[in-house]
Formats: C-alpha cells, structure tokens, sequence
C-alpha cells in the first residue's frame, strides 16, 4: 500500500492543476468562456474549394485599360453552377461590381489585381446598407449576398481605385462643409451581406472608394493576416474604413495590418431615436481583434457612430502607430446606445488619445422625438499598455450619457496632457497606472 502522504500530495496537485486550467481559460469581458472556434486559425486551401475558375481560361484578358465586368461575371455566374473558386490570375483585371452567388469564392493570386472602375456607373444602385440605414445605395467591387461559407483568399491585390471618388467627395465638400458621406457616389471594396462562416486571408484591400470592408447581418467571420491600406497623404481618402462590422456575431480579426484614412475598426448597427425598433439594426457581439498592427487611422478601434448595442469586445497584443485615437465611443445624442464589456489589452505604440469618450452631433437628428436618448457605456477595461500620447483621458459627456464601471490597469502612459478626471465614471478603478512616471493610484 502506497504512502497515505503520497497519495495527498498526488490529489493536491491534480487540485492544482485543476485550478490552473480554470484560471488559463480564455474568457470574455463578460466572464463568460471563449469558443474554441475564435482558436482555430487554418487558412483555407484553394484546392478544397471546388471547381478552379481561371479568369483568362474564359477569355479575359490581361489589360487593365479595358473593362470587363460582363466576362468576369459571367464565370462567377458558371461557377456558380457546380460550385468552385473564381480565381483572379497574375495580371491586372479591371471591373465594375461582381456579384458572389452560394457556393462560389474568390481567390486572388499572387501578383494578381482585381482593379475597380473610377466610373460609378459601373456599381449598379440596389438594396444595401449604409451609415446605420437600409437604402438602396451603389454596389461595392466585391459583394456577397446570401454567400454561406463564402472565402477571398490569394496574396493578390484588390485595388479600389479610389482618386477620382476621393477628389469627387472634397469638391463637394468644398462647396458645402456640411454635405453627408452619401452626397458623392462612391463605391465600397468589400460588401457581405447575411452570408455566415465567412473567411477572408491574406489578400491586400487598397484604394476603396468608399468603406474598405463592411460585413452585415453576418456571423462567423474570420479576417486573417489581411493587409487593408488607403492613404491619407497627399490626397486623403475619406470614409475608407479598413473593417465596418453592422449586426454581426463571431467576429476574428487576426494578424492584420490597417492603415486608413477613417477609422481601422467601426463597430455599427444603426442610428436614430427609434433605432433600436428596426429589425434591420442590432448589436454587435463576440468580437476578437488581436495580433495585429495599426498605421494612421481615425481611431483604432470605434463604437458608433451608427451603433446601438456592442457587447464582448476584445482588442489584444496590438501595435499602434499614428492613430488618432486608440480607443473611441462615439456617444450619439439621437441614438439609444448601450457599448458594454469592452476589453483592450496588451498594446503598445502612440496615439494622439488613450481613450476619446464624446457625444457625436454631425447629422443630429431626433426625428420630431422630444426627448434625447439615454447612452451608456460601462465595463470598459483597459490595462497592460504602453503607450505614448497627446492627451490621456479625452473625455466629456452631457446630462445623456452614463458612464460606469471602468477599469485601468497596468498602465504606463507618456502624454502632453495627463489631466484624469475619475468623476465622469460611476466606478473607476484604478491600479498601477503611471502617468508620466507618476503613479496615479
């Protein structure tokens, strides 16, 4: 018989290792555990995806001065039939919209360009989304309606082509400061619309004329090691967005590197006082941003300013450079908004604001309500930070917004204006955080 001491010390340590398991799970702001699927980073094969679709086997041409949106449909459209991948070879290929269909993908090859039209008669207007409304509205280059298991794979380029959209938006805005975003056309990149299990990797989004990537009505989406750019010098870019996520649920953004000329990741869902009524709005949920880097952009990761409920967010091992801002709640006075369990983790890099909490008036409108909505933001934590700023805490609210239970910790903060004001904030907890080596706890 084995020594009864033995045997305690065995018991003992598997109790051990039986609270270390728990305390290693990964869990969201919530608390609640993570799915082994936000864990599982395979990259789809193109030889498991059917059927393969060269473009110039059915006689596309290799020009990128001549438009051939008719011939490339027309082999989405055939590979449609039995199912199989669209593959965009080395060359350049010039297009206006293309319209996905069930059991089709794309795969942009290396060296291969799938350039848009500048022309916007080439996005034909229909049914779509844009800035919290359904309207019909120009489709983008690429669009997914109703694609399930839809992938864009391929090292490949899709090119925008954006200048012309671009100086098309600052001449009207020259001639009225105060147009909209839908005043100029202009065509998105990327649109996917109630289509779940979505992979898009490794390809390059550059130039959009509008919103680089916007995902709607959509779960399961994994975004891997993709490289989304749109400059912001010499000529600005306007509303390039790099990744807009509307009503979406299992989002994985991995390994990415954004660069543009709005924000790098805009969580939305719609706006106005009755907002949160429509069936075409809802929340965002399940959202992982990690391992990635950011370059200029508006702001790192946004809530708003169509948004009415975003819950279990969490942005982690990121670096920044040149970004406006790192974190941003857009607080929108004619919308009902709740931004709750907010996570940003493990960052370093610089950023003109640490955190930008503000209300967002451009395009008020309460529709002949009489009373503003209330908008909360609450369980927001950030902690295990480096970063080097203009302003630390770039925070002020009105009587309608209600801020709550946030959390810094582990930080390390180098600023032009370390000013902290913990009274906005019904529960501020504050630990370890050094404000230019002043430790404010």
């Amino acid at each position: 018989m084995k020594n009864p001491l033995f045997l305690i010390l065995i018991l003992y340590g598997f109790t051990l290792c039986s609270f270390a398991q728990v305390d290693s799970k990964d869990l969201w702001p919530d608390g609640s555990e993570i799915s082994p699927w936000f864990h599982e980073y395979t990259k789809v094969k193109l030889e498991d995806l059917g059927e393969q679709y060269v473009l110039t086997d059915f006689g596309v041409k290799n020009d990128s001065s001549i438009l051939q949106t008719g011939q490339i449909q027309a082999v989405i459209d055939q590979a449609a039939q039995t199912g199989g991948v669209v593959i965009v070879p080395k060359g350049t290929f010039l297009s206006g919209a293309l319209f996905f269909k069930p059991n089709t993908h794309l795969h942009v090859a290396e060296g291969a360009v799938l350039k848009g039209s500048d022309d916007i008669a080439d996005y034909p207007l229909i049914p779509s989304r844009m800035e919290g409304q359904n309207l019909d509205y120009y489709a983008a280059l690429v669009n997914a309606y109703g694609v399930d298991g839809f992938t864009i794979s391929g090292g490949g380029t899709i090119n925008g082509n954006g200048l012309k959209f671009w100086e098309a938006f600052w001449q009207r805005r020259k001639e009225d400061p105060n147009c909209t975003n839908l005043e100029v056309s202009r065509p998105r990149l990327v649109f996917i619309w109630k289509s779940n299990d979505v992979q898009v990797q490794d390809v390059k989004l550059i130039n959009a004329g509008f919103w680089s990537s916007h995902y709607y009505q959509c779960r399961n989406i994994k975004i891997l090691d993709v490289r989304i750019t749109s400059p912001h010098t010499p000529v600005k870019a306007p509303s390039t967005d790099a990744i807009d996520l509307d009503v979406v649920s299992n989002v994985l953004i991995k390994g990415c590197y954004l660069a543009v000329n709005d924000d790098a990741i805009a969580l939305k869902g719609g706006k106005g006082p009755w907002a949160d009524e429509d069936p075409n709005n809802g929340e965002n949920t399940n959202i992982i941003i990690e391992d990635s880097e950011f370059g200029f952009c508006h702001s790192a990761l946004t809530n708003g300013s169509e948004s009415i409920h975003n819950k279990n967010v969490l942005m982690r091992n990121i670096k920044v450079q040149d970004a406006v801002r790192l974190l941003w709640l857009k607080m929108r006075p004619d919308t009902p908004q709740h931004y709750e369990y907010i996570t940003v983790e493990n960052i370093q890099g610089q950023a003109r604001s640490f955190i930008y909490v503000k209300p967002w008036t451009q395009f008020f409108d309460l529709k002949g309500k009489e009373e503003v909505p209330l908008s909360y933001s609450d369980h927001i934590t950030m902690r295990n930070i480096n970063l080097d700023c203009e302003i630390f805490f770039d925070v002020a609210i009105t009587e309608h917004d209600r801020l709550s239970d946030f959390k810094f910790e582990n930080l390390t903060i180098t600023t032009k204006n370390p000013g902290f004001d913990t009274s906005m904030v019904d529960g501020f907890e504050v630990k370890n955080v050094v404000v230019n080596g002043k430790n404010l706890e």
